[in-house]
């Protein structure tokens, strides 16, 4: 097995959105924000090699949105999906499988994209299978209101559509174990992969970045933020416990962190680059 990261871009989102109730003279010491009170953000994905599979987590926020849309996130960088895929050796065309944490348009939208004359959808991974959750994709295509400007359904439809959506249930993954979140949204899958003798957990919105670590920080798009409390509570005493490294997909300065126990509870123990610990 071999895993690479692959970087699709940055963004940025409103600082007190993402933090919640929490008031900005705290979140700003780790997450500072611009004039607009707007702080960055990346859209860092894990792609895992295992024999003659190729596994993607996540794909980003795509291209195929208009620009109004895009205007909102201020998108910036150089980084792209297919640069990304491109540098690391691959094509689109040699993904066999999509993993999908949660189905907000951060997180997937890389995975449809417009034909050549922008007439019709296409999948961004003819040749992949595009795997959620049955209880994942009821929730996601029968939104409620709060969430229903996440869940776009070009995102999320053409997977039915074409015949390349399937569900974790139909299959045994042997490549990970899953733990389930449903703070964020319903049953976000947060993959815990064995890797060169350690346990790498692609943490996506269950802990959006390093400055989200203590329980409060909640984001405030979560729908049931004190279901991420208990959800942040099981999964922090196995990380710690059982030394993971987590894999982050949204903070732009860590890409890779650890926990530690302290008199306030779990609290940052180190931040590395992916390649000092799996290069």
């Amino acid at each position: 097995m071999k895993i690479y990261p692959i970087p699709t871009g940055n963004f940025k989102l409103d600082g007190g959105a993402m933090f919640g109730v929490v008031p900005k003279s705290l979140w700003q010491r780790t997450n500072p924000a611009d004039s607009n009170n707007m702080c960055s953000w990346t859209m860092r994905c894990m792609l895992i090699e295992k024999g003659d599979r190729l596994m993607l987590i996540d794909n980003g926020m795509g291209e195929k949105q208009s620009e109004k849309f895009f205007s909102y996130y201020y998108l910036h960088g150089d980084d792209s999906l297919e640069n990304s895929l491109r540098i690391n050796g691959f094509h689109p065309d040699d993904i066999t499988d999509v993993f999908l944490t949660h189905l907000h348009f951060d997180h997937c939208g890389g995975g449809i994209k417009w034909n050549k004359d922008r007439t019709k959808y296409e999948p961004t991974f003819k040749n992949a299978n595009y795997w959620s959750n049955k209880k994942h994709w009821k929730w996601a295509t029968e939104p409620n209101d709060r969430e229903k400007a996440s869940f776009l359904k070009e995102n999320i439809l053409p997977m039915q559509e074409f015949g390349q959506l399937k569900f974790v249930e139909e299959e045994d993954f042997d490549w990970f174990e899953i733990f389930y979140a449903d703070g964020h949204t319903d049953a976000q899958m947060i993959p815990i992969v064995d890797y060169q003798d350690k346990k790498l957990a692609f943490v996506a919105d269950l802990l959006p970045s390093a400055g989200h670590i203590p329980l409060p920080y909640v984001m405030g798009y979560d729908t049931r933020p004190l279901l991420t409390l208990e959800d942040r509570k099981k999964f922090y005493a196995r990380a710690i416990k059982e030394d993971f490294y987590l894999f982050m997909e949204h903070d732009a300065d860590n890409e890779i962190i650890t926990l530690q126990d302290t008199e306030k509870g779990a609290r940052l123990k180190d931040s590395f680059g992916f390649e000092e610990i799996f290069g």
